[in-house]
């Protein structure tokens, strides 16, 4: 994956950190599934006191404390009265592409840790740990990404050229070449997470896919992403982005509907579907405030506008997007829920 594709970073207000709270919510919301899928689906043999946990697509926190923290207290629960072991030790590697901010992530690393901290960076679409040396591994929000945009897209000859910075919806061709690439990426992250698990061990993916029968044009993310990138073509016909740059700039991002992405889950075959679940909190998905669903997306797709365009653009861009939620607040209103989920594989 691209490495200019990061959250951005910090602890101040733009930051991820900051404005990562929906995700949050939905951990906490799967604590008690996450719970239940370790205390009765994990089976490991456990020959030393010692269990290695991998967070991939870490980000700079908190949620990723949060989700790493539910897992050493339900394998803790587990393992303490199952076996003879007096004390078990936790490893626990933090995983994400080389500019992640790591520097964030471990000055905010919990002072009250129970565990060892390791950093671990790479592409998650390929081994990042040994052959089996992993006992539950979690990603959380990150498999929406892919590791590279189709190159027809690109080329203004193609026939599928386009014009667009994402698929939301209206070409079936465009749509298809994003949905077999995310294929060969899910199936690359699976095939890595494979060797490195240990037979039994468990992978917990928490993340965003799309309804059967919805497009991704009719739900939130779709329309701000549409709103994104008509502001940047109004940027551009001020003369402030390169029109024939931002016509080959495309957003690494694909949300599978549900039947598509269990399927493909299905059909590599070194894994058993423990859970899969739609999970939701008491707040919905995103509260209809200009402000808040401006600085979400700034935070996620900011940091790859700004590497492609510049600091200046990309600002100028958010501000014109902030205009648009406001003016199409019925419009979002109106939109189709997406699906939150939460998937837990045993390795065969």
């Amino acid at each position: 994956m691209s490495n200019s594709f990061t959250m951005i970073g910090g602890e101040g207000p733009n930051s991820y950190r900051e404005h990562s709270k929906f995700q949050g919510a939905l951990v906490e919301a799967s604590k008690e599934k996450i719970n239940e899928a370790i205390a009765t689906k994990l089976d490991i043999d456990i020959t030393s006191n010692l269990i290695n946990i991998a967070d991939f697509g870490c980000s700079s926190g908190p949620n990723t404390f949060i989700v790493v923290q539910t897992i050493i207290d339900a394998v803790e629960h587990k393992y303490q009265k199952e076996s003879n072991l007096e004390e078990i030790e936790f490893q626990v590697f933090f995983n994400d592409s080389p500019t992640n901010d790591f520097n964030t992530l471990f000055k905010t690393v919990p002072s009250t840790r129970r565990y060892f901290a390791t950093g671990v960076p790479g592409s998650f679409f390929g081994r990042v740990l040994p052959r089996n040396s992993l006992h539950v591994g979690v990603s959380s929000y990150s498999l929406h990404f892919v590791s590279k945009i189709p190159k027809e897209f690109k080329d203004r000859d193609s026939p599928v050229w386009n014009k667009d910075i994402h698929c939301t919806g209206f070409s079936k061709e465009v749509a298809k070449l994003y949905l077999d690439q995310y294929k060969v990426d899910l199936w690359s992250f699976l095939n890595a997470r494979a060797q490195e698990l240990m037979s039994g061990g468990l992978l917990v993916l928490l993340g965003s896919c799309l309804p059967n029968g919805v497009q991704m044009s009719e739900t939130v993310p779709g329309m701000m992403i549409d709103f994104i990138g008509s502001s940047l073509n109004e940027i551009a016909k001020q003369g402030l982005v390169d029109q024939q740059k931002l016509n080959t700039f495309k957003l690494p991002i694909y949300l599978a509907h549900t039947d598509v992405l269990k399927q493909i889950i299905e059909d590599y075959g070194c894994f058993t579907i423990e859970v899969f679940k739609k999970i939701s909190h008491a707040n919905g998905e995103f509260p209809l405030d200009p402000e808040y669903l401006t600085q979400s997306f700034k935070v996620t797709v900011g940091g790859s506008v700004a590497s492609q365009f510049g600091q200046d653009a990309m600002e100028k861009t958010y501000e014109l997007v902030k205009k648009k939620t406001q003016e199409k607040l019925p419009q979002l209103a109106q939109a189709k829920p997406g699906m939150q989920y939460l998937i837990v594989l045993r390795k065969n």
